[in-house]
């Protein structure tokens, strides 16, 4: 699954995207998801949970792509 996600401001913080799109219920489910290294970004593995993401920023974690416009 592919999708855009639009960002309000100059960035947003992973943990902060993973529950805006749903894909965590918590913040300390969030943590855990980038803890186990389940997340890329843009094509590496991001361990900082409070990663400030940017425009042009890919996020990929199980089937989930999404760029972040």
């Amino acid at each position: 699954m592919e999708q855009d996600f639009k960002i309000n401001g100059d960035y947003i913080e992973l943990i902060q995207l993973l529950k805006a799109l749903g894909i965590a219920e918590t913040g300390g489910h969030a943590k855990m998801i980038v803890e186990d290294g389940e997340v890329l970004r843009n094509g590496e593995v991001e361990l900082r949970k409070r990663a400030k993401l940017v425009p042009g920023d890919i996020i990929e974690l199980e089937e989930i792509k999404i760029t972040l416009v």
